[in-house]
Formats: structure tokens, sequence, C-alpha cells
């Protein structure tokens, strides 16, 4: 079967139609994962429609103005003439179009327009990332509102979503949760393609989660000096703050990330795909101009930057996707229905923690273009991203918490935690960067598989499923100790000759610079960080030969030789934690 467009239709797509076409509803929601095909399934609906004259006129609401530009050259191809420029100021739908491409924000601001144009004609409205119009009460009642009387809508999300209590999406169906809190429910979509399917199908790429812990030290309000590693047990707020201080781009671990994600591109362009790009995530506007400087001095190549309030900013995204640069960096600009094929490289450097965001900016690099090209995103090893990229190829629906709950925050510093006293005046003063392991099947897989040659390295992310997930991780282990050398020698040259000469173009030696302020105890701390890895090192080993956790492995060494954490230990408790681990072995 084939779309309007003259294109095959994939399997998920024949079949949503087919129910649609059976059940002929008024409203219908199909949840398909990031990269499925959900455009051309909703224009090749809107094609039939048309031919068939149930309706007259196609409306498409989108979550950003770039996309109205995407969803306008799509329906082009397809044959639909849709205006991607009809404001608010313009009042009917202009002659010779078929309808139009408008925005969330647009339709709040003038809902009765986009009812009248809606019922001038009998309409189909297609709401693309529909969870947006749940952003905030006035956003789904002007939805409601504009298109309540349209005649048809196609309710279209990449993801399942939550909402706050109250804050119901229109048009979208709900029941309770058999098993949940009382008054939590739960939406029910008409046809729903999840991850798995789409990997089994070969439309989406498997995707190599890559987690890189660190030791962080920050300065709290007391003064006092805090250490902590991202992969060892802690509270939340511990937690929270050493994540926010390795991705303070001062410190190590932004620049040895960057770097392996530069060598990643270099490998995936070497080997069957010569245009590979990653992406770069950032907090905000500040870090991501402070991550492109990096990126710029690590990789010799400068990044694409791509920021909210730039009024280029759409054509940098379309130079981007159809050009050469190797990196963007970016905040949330990319995070969502933008069609970057190429990309296939993510950097997590955000302290965004959303399942709706993760799944959304995760989205980006496994869209599918051939049979043997993989994603690989590398994320710190801080629990709620590993929750998240373990939970990736489950199905979530739409779940509405019960008043009691609270939603999830995009900050990891929710207020409760801010006022503990030990995050609410925060200053970075170090970190570092150590490769973890990497997720596989919702499990951890650390370094420590069979021996492999350097042409099997050569099809790691290239062949998926050639590799052992072991294997996998030894090859990604070896390539972050080649990384933390090449940054030590870059530091050392530092040092001689005040910098002069690093950051050489194709070399992760940048990853030497952008130092912290010195530190009172700096000489010390960069004197044990060769034992306290080499003490990471064994907790996972011991843990991959006991199947025990990495957590659990920490708890037991520190009762078998007590002290503090390993990231805040003296040399002499690191030493004697060494010798006990080795024990073991």
């Amino acid at each position: 079967m084939e779309s309007h467009g003259g294109r095959p239709l994939r399997a998920w797509q024949s079949q949503a139609l087919a129910r649609y076409e059976e059940a002929r509803p008024s409203d219908y929601l199909v949840t398909a994962t990031p990269g499925a095909g959900k455009t051309t399934f909703a224009l090749t609906l809107a094609s039939r429609l048309l031919a068939r004259r149930e309706v007259a006129r196609v409306v498409v609401v989108a979550p950003t103005d770039h996309l109205r530009t995407q969803w306008a050259e799509a329906a082009d191809a397809a044959g639909i003439v849709l205006d991607p420029t009809l404001t608010n100021a313009v009042g009917p739908v202009r002659a010779g179009t078929k309808g139009y491409v408008t925005t969330y924000a647009q339709v709040a601001g003038k809902p009765a327009l986009h009812a009248a144009r809606c019922t001038a004609a009998k309409t189909l409205v297609v709401l693309d990332e529909v969870h947006h119009a749940g952003d905030g009460l006035s956003w789904g009642e002007a939805a409601e509102e504009a298109f309540g009387r349209a005649a048809r809508r196609l309710c279209l999300t990449g993801t399942p979503f939550r909402t706050k209590p109250g804050e119901r999406i229109p048009f979208v169906r709900y029941s309770e949760v058999p098993d949940g809190e009382p008054g939590e429910l739960r939406s029910s979509a008409d046809y729903t393609y999840g991850y798995r399917e789409a990997l089994r199908d070969g439309v989406v790429r498997p995707v190599v989660f890559a987690a890189y812990t660190g030791t962080a030290r920050w300065r709290n309000s007391a003064g006092e000096v805090i250490a902590a590693s991202l992969s060892e047990p802690s509270t939340k707020s511990v937690e929270a703050t050493a994540w926010k201080t390795v991705l303070d781009p001062k410190g190590q671990w932004v620049p040895h990330v960057i770097a392996a994600v530069d060598e990643r591109i270099t490998h995936l362009r070497a080997h069957g795909v010569p245009d590979a790009a990653g992406l770069v995530l950032a907090s905000d506007q500040d870090d991501a101009r402070a991550y492109a400087a990096i990126v710029k001095k690590v990789t010799g190549h400068k990044p694409e930057l791509i920021l909210s309030d730039d009024p280029t900013a759409s054509k940098k995204i379309e130079k981007f996707g159809t050009g050469t640069a190797r990196i963007a960096v970016c905040v949330r600009m990319v995070s969502e229905g933008v069609d970057v094929p190429r990309a296939a490289v993510l950097a997590w450097m955000t302290s965004y923690r959303t399942p709706l965001f993760f799944a959304q900016a995760v989205g980006r690099v496994v869209r599918s273009r051939g049979p043997h090209e993989a994603a690989t995103v590398f994320l710190p090893a801080v629990r709620p991203l590993l929750t998240l990229a373990a939970a990736m190829e489950e199905e979530r629906n739409h779940v509405i918490p019960p008043p009691a709950q609270v939603s999830d925050d995009l900050d990891p510093l929710p207020p409760r935690e801010r006022a503990a006293g030990e995050t609410r005046e925060w200053r970075a003063i170090d970190a570092d960067a150590q490769f973890a392991h990497v997720l596989h099947g919702g499990r951890a897989v650390l370094a420590g598989g069979p021996e492999l040659t350097e042409a099997d390295g050569e099809h790691l992310g290239l062949l998926a499923g050639m590799l052992t997930p072991e294997q996998t991780a030894h090859l990604l282990s070896q390539r972050d100790e080649d990384h933390r050398r090449a940054a030590a020698a870059a530091a050392v040259q530092d040092d001689l000759f005040g910098g002069l000469g690093s950051g050489s173009q194709g070399s992760p030696a940048g990853a030497g610079a952008g130092h912290f302020e010195p530190d009172e105890g700096q000489a010390g701390w960069r004197a044990a960080a060769d034992l306290r890895r080499e003490v990471n090192q064994l907790v996972a080993r011991v843990a991959s030969r006991s199947g025990e956790p990495h957590s659990r492995v920490h708890v037991s060494l520190r009762r078998a030789v007590p002290g503090p954490a390993s990231a805040s230990a003296s040399v002499e408790v690191l030493e004697k934690r060494r010798d006990f681990l080795l024990a073991q072995l």
C-alpha cells in the first residue's frame, strides 16, 4: 500500500489507517514512538478524507514555528497545500490552499478565530504532539474552544505523557487505572506503536546508552567542601548537586565526554555513516554557549549553536540537518519533532529529567535510514536518567496523577531539596569523568567481555548485534582510558607552556582545558584521582562477578573499610579499600 505521496506505507501506518477507516471516529489518538512516521500517517489520512470529500480543509497545530514549515513541506510533497505563514491578524484561510499550519500558542491567542475557520468548512484538525494542549489550563481550554466543533480531529504524540491534576488533554479519552491510586486516570490511545515494535521492524535505530560517572566537589553555604560520586549511593540532594557540578562548563567532565562524543562521530563517519552528527543538549543558553566553546577547543570544529531566542534558529536547524557540521549545541530547540536523520549521537548535558523530554530528545537520534545504523547516547550515571534509559523500551500510558501526587520537575533540584542547606548556595570546585557502563536490556553492562581486535571495534554501533553488550562496554572503556591519558598530557602541557598548543584539531587533547580555579586541596585531590578510579574499577569487577549492583558493593566496601565515601576518602582509606577488593577477586 502506498501513501498519497507515493512512498510505501509502513505496516503500522497501514494498520492504523485500517482501524480508522473501520471506526470513522470524530477523535482518533495515535501514540507512535519518535521517528516512526506520524507525519506520513497523518497526511495520508488527510489525503483520503479530502479525496472522499469527507473534509474540505486541513488544519495542523504544531508545538513550534519551525515545525510549521516542516509540516507544510511534507504536506506539499503529499499534494496538499498548507499555508505555514497564516497569522491571527489574517481572517480567512487564503485561496488556493487546503488549509494552514499554526501553533498551540497562536491558537491560545485567538481561539474564536480558529473556531470560525474550522466551522466555515468541514475540517480535519491534526493536533501534533497533543500533550502540549495540557501545558496549561489556558492552552487546553483554547484548543477545546477552537476545535471542539471541527468535523474530525487526529491527535498525535511521540511518547506517553503526564499532566497536572485537573488538566486533562481535550479530545482524549480516559479511564480509571485498575491498580492505581484513587482518582488516577489513564488515557486510551486508538493506536499505539512503541519503541519496541519500531526497533523490531527496523523503523528506528537501536540505542546504546553510555553512562559516565565522575567525582564532583563543591563548596556549600557553610564554606564546607563536599565531594560525591555520581554513581555511589547518596541522598537525592547530594546526587542532584553532584549532577549539577559535573555539568559545570569549567570542569573536566564536560570536555571529557565531548571528546568521547567526537570520537564516536569520527568512528561512524569512517565506517558507513559519512554524514554522522551529534547533538549536545544544554540546560540553558549560558551553558550552551560555554559548551559550544568547549566543542570548538576539544574537536577543532566549530559547532552549530541553536538558541531559542535566535531569530535564525529555524534556518540553523535546517542547515544542520542537511549540512556536514559535526555537532550542534542547543537547549530545547531539537528536542521534539525536528527531523535530523543524520544525528546519531546525543550528549545529555542537561538537568532535564522528565520521561517525556527524555524520550523526545532520544527520539532525535533514533530515526533509521539503513539497517546497519545505531545511536549512542552519552549521559551522566545518575539514577533519574538511568531509570529512564532502562525503561525506554517499556510502554507507558498517559497517566494523570491523583491530586496529592506531585508531577515530575525538569529541575533536578526541587525547592524542598534546595532548602536542605547543602545546596542552597553552591559553588563548583572540581569534577572529573570516568566511563561507568553501558545499558542494555534494562541492565548495566560493565567492561569485562572477551578481548576485541581492532577489526571488531570497527563494528561498534555499525552492525547492531555483532558485538555483545560486554564487548561494547569493553570498547568504550578502552576509549575512555585513551581520552583520560590525552587529557592528562594536555594538562601537563598547559602547566609547562601556559596552555599554548592545546586543543588541536581532531584530538581529544583539548579535554584537559577549562580548569576550575585552584583550590587549597588541589594537589592532594589530583594525587588521589588514579587511586579512586582504581577502586571504582575494582568495584565494577566485583559487581560483575557477583551480580550485585554497584551501589550494594560500595555499601559493603564501606562497612568492611570504614570511612567516608570514596569520592572524599583519604589516600590511606582508598588504599585499604583497594586491597580489600583485590582480595575478593
